[in-house]
């Protein structure tokens, strides 16, 4: 298969919960047509996405809902483990190490660091939280690559740096910092400031057209009652 874009790659997941849906009202079969129209998407780019992971389209028929289903999970690599340790065990930290629904996406979070005394030792959803001077060891031992980092932005390089001393390839990021990492890491942000905005702006932008309309129609009310 050909190289396949970053924004097909994050259009895939919302593919998936799709196609899941389906399955689980036994539809057999389904076009890129009907999901880019379930979706709000344009039909060409969601035969191409699926065109770059799949060849089991066929003319007047689409793909089999199940086997779709299975070479996106293949492609996304959820039928593989991908083993990460989150870093920064907060609200925010102990909310996803408690969270089972990454399961399904092949992400199974082994343990949690922290440099709270009151918070070493302990467990959340079964799993350990452990001293960051222990980090090192348990992702060798483990062989882990994968991050996940929700502590406050002052410290987020400071920790950024102690995962690469440890081998770390991949970061998923909650903190609001950018990283200086080097070739060859990635680093996934979740801004919930960007998201925030978009939708505030948004909430705002939509209420004034409201307020616009309102206000139209009061003063026509007004041009109405004075021409009678």
């Amino acid at each position: 298969m050909n190289s396949v874009s970053i924004l097909t790659v994050q259009r895939l997941p919302g593919y998936l919960h799709y196609l899941k849906g389906l399955s689980a009202q036994n539809v057999p079969t389904v076009s890129a047509t009907v999901i880019a129209e379930a979706l709000g998407l344009n039909d060409v780019q969601v035969r191409t996405d699926l065109a770059s992971v799949s060849k089991g389209g066929r003319p007047k028929v689409g793909y089999i809902t199940t086997e779709l289903i299975h070479d996106i999970e293949l492609f996304l690599g959820y039928h593989n483990t991908n083993r990460a340790i989150l870093v920064g065990v907060g609200n925010l930290g102990r909310a996803l190490m408690s969270y089972e629904g990454f399961a399904q996406y092949g992400l199974h979070i082994e343990a949690g660091f922290d440099l709270a005394p009151d918070l070493v030792g302990k467990e959340v959803a079964g799993k350990p939280i452990l001293p960051l001077s222990e980090m090192a060891a348990f992702c060798k031992e483990k062989n882990i690559r994968m991050a996940i980092l929700t502590v406050p932005a002052a410290v987020a390089q400071e920790v950024c740096e102690q995962l690469l001393s440890c081998g770390i390839l991949a970061i998923w990021s909650f903190a609001s910092a950018h990283l200086q990492v080097p070739a060859g890491v990635l680093v996934r942000y979740e801004n919930m400031a960007t998201s925030l905005a978009l939708l505030s702006n948004h909430l705002a932008e939509s209420l004034n057209a409201d307020g616009n309309v309102a206000s139209s129609n009061v003063a026509s009310s007004n041009v109405a009652s004075s021409n009678a």
